[in-house]
């Protein structure tokens, strides 16, 4: 039901939603959409992925070799990046905003940067509301509460819709039933 929810709520503001059994299925799919995508080893087609509980050590050793995923974040990859991959930790079902502690710099880099943000989201993050969501945190836990809803979209140039502009252009979200991720 919340999923449902989410989705709809989030494909009303231009994401695109996928949802996946389990972490193998998502990997998977994510691999094969970042080819079809044009992932390389340039700059501008390279995949840059924050560190998170998602992969196991041989994962990322084997993703790393020679395919264009990057577990090295910057800042002036991140600006450069075709895509930036990260874990949101959680879901609001009645807004589709993607919302997590995003403390750590690298998480906000691949989030804000690359033209295509794709994020991971276990489904038993998505949450019904806001306030669902304050009852999980606490400021001293947090320093920097990252909320994303859809692609970044401006109107305010001669009131123009204009997708893009300050942040990616495309939002592709994958939700994770059974989410178990290594270390």
């Amino acid at each position: 039901m919340l999923y449902d929810q989410f989705k709809a709520k989030a494909e009303a503001v231009s994401a695109e939603v996928y949802r996946f059994s389990d972490r193998n299925a998502a990997l998977s799919w994510l691999v094969d959409f970042l080819k079809r995508e044009g992932m390389g080893d340039t700059p501008e087609t390279a995949a840059l992925w924050a560190s998170g509980p998602f992969l196991t050590g041989g994962e990322r050793q084997q993703l790393t070799s020679g395919s264009g995923i990057s577990f090295v974040v910057t800042q002036e990859m991140a600006a450069q990046a075709r895509f930036g991959i990260n874990l949101m930790a959680w879901a609001l079902a009645d807004t589709g905003t993607l919302a997590d502690n995003s403390t750590d710099i690298d998480q906000r880099l691949v989030s804000s940067l690359p033209t295509i943000h794709i994020a991971l989201v276990p489904t038993a993050g998505i949450l019904p509301d806001m306030p669902s969501l304050f009852t999980r945190l606490h400021p001293r836990d947090c320093s920097y509460l990252a909320m994303i809803t859809g692609p970044s979209r401006t109107a305010d140039i001669e009131r123009v819709l204009t997708i893009g502009v300050h942040g990616p252009e495309r939002l592709v979200i994958l939700c994770i039933d059974a989410f178990e991720g290594g270390k």
